[in-house]
């Protein structure tokens, strides 16, 4: 990472950065080209890991990309503010990110994908649903086990610094 004075490492923000932000893109290669698609997720930290959790139809592109290569990349980022300046050079943004890559998996068992749909609720709207296995089965279910995960941060101006400020 080029600025290593916006670098955020400590896990505990990394999840607090995470927990801001509503939109995870996964990067996927289709053998010729890379795919980018924007998808609301949910996540939970397990054994040390970062798991996320996506939902989407049965059928499609990402879907066909992922059967023959499951190793994606992810970002999502947050907390924007337009930094003004008095010339155009001292113009910025605040923000924070985090980036990562892992495997994803096509989860099967009604179980799993009542779990995983339950975190994607959690994250949305901070509340769980009552899922039936019924229910679940009208949907694809990935989970990506995240290999690795780094954060970035720009603080706002306008917010007294905290955990996630150093």
């Amino acid at each position: 990472m080029r600025r290593k004075d916006r670098e955020v490492r400590r896990r505990e923000d990394l999840l607090a950065m995470i927990s801001q932000c509503k939109v995870c893109r996964l990067g996927l290669w289709d053998g010729e080209e890379v795919y980018v698609v924007p998808l609301n997720f949910g996540y939970e930290e397990r054994d040390g890991a970062l798991h996320l959790f996506f939902h989407c139809a049965r059928e499609g592109r990402k879907l066909d990309i992922l059967r023959n290569n499951p190793k994606a990349a992810f970002e999502m980022d947050g907390n924007h503010l337009l930094v003004e300046g008095n010339t155009p050079c001292q113009y910025g943004y605040s923000y924070c990110s985090v980036m990562g890559r892992g495997m994803v998996e096509i989860l099967e068992k009604d179980a799993e994908k009542i779990h995983a749909l339950n975190r994607i609720m959690l994250h949305q709207t901070g509340r769980e649903a009552a899922l039936t296995p019924s229910m679940a089965r009208t949907v694809c279910v990935l989970r990506l086990k995240a290999e690795s995960v780094s954060g970035k941060l720009r603080a706002r101006p306008d917010v007294p610094p905290g955990p996630v400020d150093r």
